[in-house]
């Protein structure tokens, strides 16, 4: 498969969060992906749109539907979506009733990129590797593995994705 350019939608979440030392609290200021993918040295061509800087649980039906509306008009076939992971499988899942003919991988961090401890890198690297090679159909992929957008979910009290029935 010839390698194409990769559309990424940066929607916020704990990849792009930032700490206030002063206030105690994590907050949005930009997004890192173009200094994550230096770092990790990506040759692949990508694009970016940031759409929105938000907390998953913040994000709404009209915020949904605006990721949808992006991939609907995204001429590219190839796209990842950088997501908060707490309601990123609800996000999938609407992208996946959707039906369009594209490779759409959705990932995410449980540790902010600016800490410099995040599986953020690791997670993007792995969504990148991901939609240059899976078929058609809306993905989530998180610490090495990936699964069908109907089929996962974040297990609460261990903060793992894993397969659901």
């Amino acid at each position: 498969m010839p390698t194409t350019e990769i559309r990424v939608l940066v929607t916020g979440g704990t990849f792009d969060k930032e700490y206030d030392e002063i206030n105690g609290r994590l907050y949005f200021k930009d997004t890192h992906l173009a200094e994550m993918l230096r770092a990790g040295r990506c040759r692949v061509p990508v694009s970016m749109r940031t759409l929105m800087m938000i907390d998953s649980l913040e994000m709404t039906d009209a915020d949904r539907a605006l990721i949808l509306d992006h991939c609907r008009q995204c001429e590219l076939p190839r796209i990842v979506i950088t997501h908060g992971t707490d309601t990123m499988a609800q996000t999938a899942r609407l992208l996946a009733e959707a039906q369009l003919d594209k490779t759409i991988v959705l990932t995410g961090a449980m540790v902010p990129y600016a800490f410099g401890s995040s599986d953020g890198l690791f997670n993007l690297g792995s969504a990148l590797s991901f939609v240059q090679t899976l078929p058609p159909g809306v993905y989530v992929a998180m610490n090495g593995r990936c699964f069908d957008a109907r089929k996962v979910r974040k297990h609460r009290e261990t903060g793992v994705f894993e397969e659901s029935l």
